[in-house]
């Protein structure tokens, strides 16, 4: 028979008159059915899912997915200036690159002869339409040419580069460096390569597992049935970029947090089983119990995580949405194989599960007397305390915030010696006799002249006048007409390199003062286009998206946790708790990332902004995840309410209960995160190191302090709803 839980006798002395409500029928009863069929028949479980493993991977083989960063934004300046030129000027708006070269002594020039056979031999590519003349350096060792082709560089193929350094070979003989920047990094950067990064993490996830359960078996289950669920996931993610073209973070994007979620999905169920198994139940049984309890609660777990993810489409942005639905893909699959593939194994194993044990077994709790239990009691002494040194630390955290500038990490952030980190050097030469740093971002000014009732001759005096007048312009080139007289064109070169904040505030002088000083009275309007404004709009796009996003999460969460446990006051507590460890997380972000602290750790020679997406992709993932912990620990809370009546008593034991798998949970995920920071990718960079700090920020300071701090001082109001609202909403329990 199972034993009876053993209680705090200080927590549970504290008694209320309240009575619990009345629970109600389960609606996700058949989670209790479904994994003890998987328990029942646990080979023809691990068979299918293994298939499923193989056809995943297969059909990503097949599919050939594709990937691409680029963005497009219809009905802003940007894109309205790409497409005047492209009208006008067609050779003009096709896509580009640039091709470097550089020599340490003497000049390109000496070695004229080989540069023009590269030049040739650059022309005879495949989908090359044109390649400029060189622009030369006032000191003569750096130069350049623009190539131009048919085709979206993102289309050619990172085996393209061949083509190129075949095509280039001639200078390279001749002694010059050779190196491909502008749009060409989408050829020739290679695709982030984060093998390493998920070996590192699953080694870091094995020894946590080992030190917290003591056992072999059910160390390895959690880990071997996320890797099952993530590799099918990532299969599935290719084969649906073979038709969307996910961004080239995605990928990584969905590993990462794919298994995460899939370790502590697993670790969350292995650890109720243990529990079950120390209280005396039959195998089948106990895995049956598991999923129809804490199945519950991560069914409602990954749900939260996808609406979140989901959410993203809310900005408008396809980009970011299907970035969302990467890891949406990644978290659904996890989640049903945390449902069906580890009640499978853990049937399979069964009593087995501690068999190969390094230490005690040790599951939910260890009894009233143990760390956790006395923990809970100094927490519901002190509740105050508690919550006052939680919320410092969280405010402490988020001061850095207030400064956080979004921006666009460029080619100068790449891993010193790749091509495309070369080539922005050689462009910019530090020693000040290249082009400058501005040249590695330069702005097409496209002036419209439909609907102009000015000479186009006075027109271009105007707009001459007023850049040469005009603060942080290195130079621009003639403003000429195009051949139909339909557009002027000009080429400005920031004095500034394209990620610091002088060049954003150039584009709001030249958008906003400049270039409408210039036209006004004329009816011909100005444009500023070609990647550097392209990522400005896109900023800007996404600022103004971004409450709509937080918004939209905000209220769906709120809502899904009302219902789940039958509470106003719990979703609101939850809320504004998740948007302060959303705060705390960004605040960390900028110190390391913008204000440089640490910033060599990662690999970084230079502070950068945050790449404009990230807040708004870490806002969802950082409120999906932590709602994960949320639930776990609630659900808990909730059993113990709706059995004894008792808020504090309640609180205690859901406290205890989870406190040691959700501390282990947490140390796993972000050991997962951190590893993915060795990726050369500066914004799977952001995203790891912001999504680490976040999760140990909400497993400890937000789960161990403010949670149940709050909910002791709260008491039975936790559970207020009203009844009107009760009787409407539909049940739904973690």
């Amino acid at each position: 028979m199972p034993r009876p839980s053993q209680q705090s006798p200080e927590l549970s002395a504290v008694r209320t008159d309240a009575h619990p409500p009345a629970e109600p029928t389960p609606a996700l009863g058949g989670f209790g059915r479904l994994g003890g069929f998987c328990a029942r028949h646990p080979a023809a479980v691990i068979a299918a899912w293994l298939l499923i493993l193989a056809a995943a991977l297969a059909g990503r083989h097949i599919a050939a997915p594709t990937f691409s960063d680029q963005v497009s934004l219809p009905g802003t300046a940007s894109h309205t200036g790409a497409d005047l030129l492209d009208a006008s000027m067609p050779q003009a708006g096709r896509p580009s690159g640039k091709v470097v070269f550089h020599t340490g002594s003497g000049t390109v020039a000496d070695r004229r002869s080989a540069l023009d056979r590269t030049l040739a031999d650059l022309r005879a590519m495949p989908r090359v339409t044109a390649v400029s003349g060189l622009v030369t350096s006032d000191d003569g060792r750096t130069a350049y040419t623009t190539v131009s082709f048919d085709e979206q560089l993102k289309n050619l193929g990172h085996d393209y580069t061949v083509r190129l350094d075949t095509a280039t070979e001639p200078a390279r003989a001749a002694g010059v460096g050779v190196a491909y920047g502008g749009d060409l990094d989408q050829v020739v950067r290679e695709p982030a390569n984060d093998k390493l990064s998920e070996a590192v993490g699953v080694v870091t996830a094995l020894v946590i597992l080992l030190l917290a359960f003591g056992s072999v078996l059910a160390s390895l289950l959690p880990l071997v049935t996320a890797l099952i669920s993530v590799g099918v996931g990532l299969g599935i993610v290719g084969i649906v970029a073979a038709t969307l073209s996910f961004a080239t973070s995605a990928t990584t994007l969905a590993g990462m947090i794919g298994l995460g979620v899939g370790i502590d999905y697993a670790l969350f169920l292995t650890t109720r089983f243990r529990q079950d198994l120390i209280d005396g139940r039959d195998p089948v049984e106990a895995a049956a119990r598991t999923a129809r309890t804490s199945g519950r609660a991560v069914f409602i777990a990954a749900l939260t995580v996808a609406v979140a993810m989901l959410s993203l489409y809310a900005c408008g942005l396809t980009f970011i949405g299907k970035i969302g639905l990467a890891a949406t893909l990644a978290v659904i699959v996890t989640g049903g194989a945390a449902l069906t593939l580890v009640p499978a194994a853990l049937g399979l194993v069964g009593r087995r599960i501690d068999r190969l044990r390094l230490r005690r077994a040790v599951a939910e709790s260890t009894g009233a007397r143990d760390g956790w239990h006395r923990y809970a009691r100094l927490v519901s002494r002190r509740p105050w305390t508690f919550l006052a040194i939680g919320l410092a630390v969280l405010g402490v955290c988020s001061v850095p915030l207030l400064s956080m500038r979004l921006g666009h990490v460029d080619a100068g952030a790449d891993r010193p010696g790749s091509s495309t980190r070369t080539a922005y050097d050689w462009i910019a030469n530090a020693d000040g006799q290249g082009f400058g740093t501005g040249a590695n971002g330069p702005v097409v000014t496209v002036i419209d002249m439909s609907e102009a009732h000015t000479s186009a001759g006075r027109i271009s005096d105007d707009v001459t006048a007023a850049l040469r007048g005009t603060h942080g312009v290195a130079s621009f080139t003639p403003v000429k007409p195009s051949a139909d007289g339909r557009i002027l064109v000009t080429t400005v070169t920031p004095a500034t390199g394209p990620q610091d904040a002088a060049t954003d505030a150039l584009l709001d002088t030249l958008s906003g003062q400049t270039l409408p000083k210039a036209l006004g009275g004329t009816g011909a309007e100005a444009y500023l286009t070609g990647s550097v404004a392209g990522q400005a709009d896109f900023r800007h796009t996404v600022g103004a998206r971004l409450p709509i996003v937080i918004g939209i999460v905000l209220v769906l969460a709120f809502l899904l946790l009302m219902t789940v446990f039958r509470s106003v006051v719990i979703p609101l507590k939850a809320v504004v708790l998740n948007l302060l460890t959303t705060a705390a997380s960004y605040g960390v972000l900028v110190a390391v990332f913008q204000w440089g602290w640490g910033d060599s750790l990662l690999g970084l020679s230079e502070p950068v902004p945050i790449e404009s997406y990230v807040p708004m992709m870490m806002f969802a993932i950082v409120f999906g995840l932590s709602m994960d912990y949320e639930i776990f620990l609630l659900s808990r809370i909730a059993e113990a309410w709706q059995r004894t009546g008792d808020n504090r008593l309640s609180v205690g034991e859901g406290l205890s209960a989870t406190a040691r798998v959700i501390s282990a949970a947490a140390f796993i995920m972000t050991a997962v995160f951190l590893s993915f920071t060795a990726s050369p990718t500066v914004v799977v960079k952001m995203l790891a190191l912001g999504l680490a700090i976040s999760v140990v920020v909400d497993a400890t300071v937000v789960r161990l302090m403010l949670v149940p701090s709050a909910m002791f001082l709260m008491g039975k109001a936790n559970w207020w709803i009203p009844r009107r609202l009760d009787r409407i909403l539909p049940h739904l329990r973690a």
